[in-house]
Formats: structure tokens, C-alpha cells, sequence
């Protein structure tokens, strides 16, 4: 992670209406739906509301009565990545839908209704990384950042950020900040000049059995401590607990290998 957005504070940030682009929830998808609850409420302290239902048994996760994620049953005969998906909000899913397909991505699912919560799609960049994309109707997505258990970035971990930075730019009108470095390639995406999510272009460090992905960072006080705990419920740690110039990170995969990273902000 290059550049994150900042810290809302301790006490959290509150959000009315996401701006086109920015990113708003994230979901997983697992087989033990259950034991993911179990994981992630012993890890960040979240508790869990059901529905909506469309796709399957799906629940939200609360943190202090703010939603902050979502988590559903995967059918038993679909042997899918399990893997955080970030989505991106749109005033217009059916329309993002279209510039997607238009831009060389692929639509995987929808667009379709989340009862009276909102309207999602699920999709690919040309890279084959899977996003969703949220057109929100009762429900806004994330209701708070900036405290330890809510995400606090998404950056997408490609080959090189060239061409797929142009996909996102014309899907959904962000501005780019590149690094100035002849041996980093990142670009920061931005809405009306505020950092939302970053693009990493790793080369040949990509892990061969993930190809292009998205990761989500989540805020914890203490990454050292959260790792460890981690490990005691099942995780795995992949990638030590290491300073940043934006904190402390690790990077960890849950009990069925969705990975994640750990992102201790400097205060």
C-alpha cells in the first residue's frame, strides 16, 4: 500500500451518500458460513444481522451498530475463489453494467435487486479481477471507517497498472496519481481529488494461483496483537507484521484463504 486515504479519527466517520467510484462495502462469499462469523466477530468484534437473501444465506456484519460488511453462503457445488470483494459505488448499476462490457470487463452477476437495500452487479476487470459494483436504495453500504474492525483501503494487486488504470478512469471517471519512481508502479485513484483505492502493479511477484485481485485493508489497533490472535482462530499470517510509511501491515488469509491485510494507522 503506497498511499491510503486518512484516518477518520478514533471515533469513526459516519458517511451519507457515496460519490460515484468510491468504494462502499465489501463482501465474502465462504462454505462455513458459521465458522466466518465466528472468525471475524472473535477478530474485529463484529456481530451479524441477516439478509438480504437474493444470492443465497447472507449476513451483515455490525460494529458497534454500524454495518460494515457482508458474508454469504456459497451453494455447496460452486467451488469458487474465496476472496474479499470491494464494491464501488454507482448512481446507476445498470449503466456501470454496460461501461464494463464496453470496456473490455465482463459482468458475472446482474444486475439485479437486493430486495429494497439497493441494485449490485458483480464483475471483472480486463485483467480478470472481481469487483461489484453498488447502486444504493435503503442501504448506503459501509455506515462508518476509521476505527479498528472497518476497512479502510482497497488497492488492486495487477501485473502493471498501465492499461487497467484506463479501464477504471473510463468506468468510473477517476483521476490517477502515479508514483514517481522508476521502480514502483502505483497509481492512487481519486474522486473529486481524495484518495479512494490504489492499483499495484507487481510484475512477476503476483502469485501464480491468484492472477489479478483485490485487497482489503482492515484497521486494527495493534497489528501485532490482531496477527497473533488471528493464528489462534485458525488464520494464517503470510506476510509478517512490517512499517509502512502509511503504518503497520500484514498481510493474512481467514480459516478458508480469503486474504486480507491488517493495516495499523500511525496516530
Amino acid at each position: 500500500m503506497t498511499e491510503a486515504r486518512g484516518s477518520a479519527g478514533r471515533n469513526g466517520d459516519t458517511h451519507a451518500r457515496y460519490a460515484p467510484g468510491t468504494p462502499c462495502w465489501v463482501s465474502l462469499m465462504v462454505h462455513g458460513l458459521a465458522a466466518t462469523q465466528d472468525f471475524y466477530g472473535a477478530l474485529f468484534g463484529w456481530e451479524f444481522q441477516p439478509g438480504p437473501q437474493q444470492l443465497g444465506p447472507y449476513v451483515r456484519a455490525l460494529l458497534d451498530g454500524h454495518e460494515v460488511a457482508g458474508i454469504g453462503q456459497l451453494p455447496p457445488d460452486r467451488h469458487l475463489p474465496i476472496a474479499w470483494t470491494p464494491y464501488l459505488a454507482s448512481d446507476d448499476v445498470d449503466l456501470t453494467a454496460e461501461t464494463v462490457r464496453l470496456c473490455g470487463g465482463t459482468l458475472g452477476v446482474g444486475p439485479l435487486d437486493a430486495a429494497e437495500d439497493g441494485r449490485l452487479a458483480i464483475c471483472s476487470d480486463p485483467s480478470g479481477a472481481v469487483f461489484g459494483v453498488w447502486q444504493p436504495l435503503a442501504r448506503l453500504g459501509m455506515t462508518i471507517t476509521g476505527v479498528p474492525g472497518a476497512p479502510a483501503w482497497n488497492e488492486l494487486v495487477t501485473f502493471e497498472t498501465a492499461g487497467v488504470a484506463k479501464f477504471y478512469e473510463a468506468v468510473f471517471g477517476y483521476s490517477e496519481e502515479a508514483v514517481a519512481s522508476a521502480d514502483v508502479d502505483y497509481v492512487t485513484l481519486r474522486i473529486g481529488g481524495r484518495p479512494v483505492a490504489g492499483l499495484h502493479g507487481v510484475g512477476d511477484a503476483l502469485p501464480r494461483d491468484r492472477g489479478p485481485h483485490w485487497m482489503t485493508y482492515f484497521e486494527v489497533a495493534d497489528v501485532d496483537e490482531a496477527a497473533g490472535r488471528l493464528v489462534d482462530l485458525g488464520g494464517h499470517v503470510l506476510k509478517p507484521p512490517r512499517d509502512s510509511a502509511h503504518g503497520r501491515v500484514a498481510e493474512v488469509a481467514d480459516p478458508e484463504g480469503a486474504r486480507f491485510s491488517l493495516l495499523q494507522n500511525p496516530r
